[in-house]
């Protein structure tokens, strides 16, 4: 059964989450890839603000292809969430509460998971125009010039994804494949 969660994301929430949850997300978090990650992580190396706040959001690596006519945007699939780990742990604890993305995430990343007690989701490859489907809106935030990878807020009803690293550490890339090892 797929739980669902109203955002804000709370703590209260995050830690009812366990590796492998379906979740099912409604409110609005923001989006963000490789180059809006650089140059927040930039900001943040100088000790300067950032133009968006990252308190308590969760944030959706995607790019989207154009819309079609009566949808918000068009197919808006994960991104491979491995190219913003360098920039992760620094978000993660200036206040970013989880990541949305797909694939499996490096040691630091997980260390600043448990370390700010967030949560990393992965919405499914190849769906990208059923993903689309839960978002209702969009409103561009910051970095215009970055065109599809530029930071949005995104407006969902039940956006839909797994929990794969739990506030814990608990990481279905590592436990889901020890259950099919036939050795």
């Amino acid at each position: 059964m797929d739980k669902r969660i109203n955002l804000p994301i709370s703590d209260e929430d995050i830690k009812g989450l366990k590796a492998g949850d379906s979740v099912l997300l409604s409110g609005s978090f923001i989006t963000g890839r490789d180059a809006a990650h650089k140059r927040l992580y930039e900001l943040l190396e100088k000790g300067e603000p950032l133009p968006v706040d990252i308190e308590g959001e969760l944030i959706y690596y995607v790019g989207p292809a154009p819309a079609k006519p009566g949808y918000a945007v068009g197919p808006a699939g994960p991104t491979s969430s491995y190219r913003m780990d360098k920039y992760a742990p620094a978000l993660l604890d200036r206040g970013l509460k989880g990541m949305i993305g797909k694939g499996a995430r490096s040691q630091p990343v997980i260390d600043a998971i448990v370390r700010n007690g967030a949560v990393y989701l992965v919405a499914i490859g190849g769906a990208a125009a059923l993903i689309a489907k839960s978002i209702r809106s969009e409103e561009l935030l910051c970095y215009e010039d970055l065109g599809t990878e530029a930071v949005r807020r995104y407006v969902v009803k039940d956006f839909p994804c797994i929990v794969a690293i739990d506030c814990e550490g608990n990481n279905v890339y590592e436990t889901e494949p020890k259950k099919y090892c036939t050795e």
